[in-house]
């Protein structure tokens, strides 16, 4: 039932020392227990009151009472496992059919949503499948309260622990076997409740906190055996008959003196039906496949660190997945407009990093090319430098042979107006109209058979573009001598 599966890129080994802790009615048990050698070791051991409930004081205040009885009882270690309490828990049941593995956990899901008496987004849900004798699978669904689990994991930081399980305590004490034939009802003694369970075909098939059961005087604590036997009467009687018929032993965990009086209570009652009761006190030998201390006193913390430190798993476990940062953006735009939000955004974003990837593929291949020619380039500069620098000493334009060309071709054709000399001279650039086109003065010198051939060379003349100040002085009658003082400004085109 977890919607997140965490993916672990790094596999830790197991750690060699662990905190086991049980949190009950305002006492907290703890043990440190050392893997070596093929033994478990016992390190320190506490028993403590608390006298602020982690549910409703202060959480720094709660984490420093703890972690003065942890420091009084010279514990070091700071990784931990902590049995929840019993009464945290919320239960459901629901028989499983036959679907794909894959399909399981949404009908699991599914299941929570109707079972529950909350909404299962608020609970943090494990699941137990079992099979009843008759071979139905079933499943018990057993949620914890998220913020009763959040606000536990801040105590613990405050503590500076470091949990690495939220387990039960009767299911590490009577794990759930493989033996279908055979059921177990567990009882539990703690200290305001008794814990019940009831394991049968490979699973937990029912879990209960029986309230009321323990009364206390001072620090004696005295175990209410008819309410103890009418709770499991009134369990074993809501299960089916050949699930029922399936439980053939109870065993109940806890001190001695405790354990014994409630036995004699039940056992006549119980054993007349054909169910085994016997006290489990200490552990045996080969509990944990491990050498233990001898008569090493049964609690819900040794079993839930020695079989943490073992390698062996717990039904339940309630401990949050450490989240990263890019799961927790992928759940949040896992459903509806937020995830097609997501994935225009994403698309969009791999464009831009393709448009980015090809800019650079061909600013790659063009360095490359111009690599290859960089030196030639550089050489053409270098003569293109040399042209710029001697270009005004060369005209490329031919302006004088264009003046000569526009002049002849003024002149008549029958040879009656003759040309001796001819003068050109560059007209300096005006300051006032430094864009105006430069210019030149132009005298020429010569003999006309008559006025008119004159006249109409001077009317050649003006019809040219850029000529101006046209002056023509004469003397003389035949010939006639004149001489032609007139200015071009660009180049000279003929308008006829």
């Amino acid at each position: 039932m977890k919607n997140i599966l965490p993916l672990k890129f790094i596999q830790r080994s197991a750690p060699s020392t662990l905190l086991g802790l049980d949190w009950d009615e305002g006492r907290l048990e703890g043990v440190v227990l050392r893997r070596a050698n093929g033994s478990l070791q016992v390190l320190q051991r506490f028993s403590a009151a608390l006298s602020l409930d982690p549910l409703t004081n202060d959480v720094e205040l709660v984490g420093r009472e703890i972690l003065n009885h942890l420091e009084a009882a010279g514990v070091r270690e700071r990784r931990c496992v902590v049995a929840l309490p019993l009464k945290w828990v919320l239960t459901a049941h629901t028989q499983l059919p036959e679907l794909p593995e894959a399909d399981m956990a949404d009908l699991l899901r599914v299941e929570a949503e109707r079972g529950f008496p909350t909404d299962p987004t608020e609970l943090q849900v494990a699941t137990s499948r079992w099979v009843s004798p008759p071979g139905t699978r079933q499943a018990l669904l057993v949620g914890v309260p998220r913020s009763q689990i959040g606000r536990l994991e801040q105590v613990l930081r405050a503590a500076r622990l470091r949990p690495v399980s939220f387990a039960l305590g009767i299911a590490a004490l009577q794990p759930p076997g493989a033996d279908i034939a055979e059921g177990v009802l567990a009882l539990a003694m703690g200290e305001g409740q008794v814990s019940l369970q009831i394991s049968c075909g490979g699973g937990v098939a029912a879990l209960r906190a029986l309230e009321g059961a323990m009364d206390k005087e001072g620090d004696q604590r005295q175990v209410r055996s008819e309410r103890v036997e009418r709770e499991a009467r009134i369990t074993l009687g809501q299960l089916p008959p050949d699930v029922r018929a399936a439980i053939r032993r109870i065993r109940v965990f806890g001190p001695r003196p405790q354990v014994q009086g409630l036995i004699d209570e039940i056992r006549p009652r119980f054993e007349s039906r054909g169910i085994r009761v016997e006290a489990v006190s200490t552990y045996s030998p080969d509990e944990f496949g491990r050498a233990i201390p001898p008569d090493t006193a049964v609690s819900a913390a040794f079993s839930l660190a020695a079989r943490r430190l073992t390698g062996g798993a717990t039904p339940f476990e309630f401990l949050p997945p450490k989240v990263s940062g890019w799961e927790q953006l992928s759940a949040r735009y896992t459903s509806g407009r937020l995830r097609t939000a997501g994935s225009i955004a994403a698309a969009l974003l791999l464009l831009v990093i393709g448009a980015f990837l090809v800019q650079q593929w061909q600013l790659a291949r063009l360095r490359s090319r111009w690599s290859a020619i960089s030196a030639q380039v550089t050489e053409l500069q270098d003569v293109q430098n040399q042209i710029l620098k001697y270009r005004p000493w060369y005209d490329d334009s031919f302006r004088y042979l264009s003046i000569l060309k526009d002049l002849t071709t003024a002149f008549p054709e029958d040879g009656s107006v003759t040309a001796r000399t001819l003068e050109i001279r560059e007209l300096s650039q005006d300051r006032d109209a430094p864009e105006a086109p430069k210019g030149n003065a132009i005298s020429c010198s010569g003999n006309a058979g008559s006025y008119a051939a004159l006249q109409k060379l001077v009317h050649q003349l003006g019809s040219l573009s850029g000529v101006s100040d046209l002056n023509v002085p004469t003397r003389g009658k035949t010939p006639i001598q004149f001489t032609l003082d007139f200015q071009l400004r660009g180049g000279a085109a003929n308008e006829n």
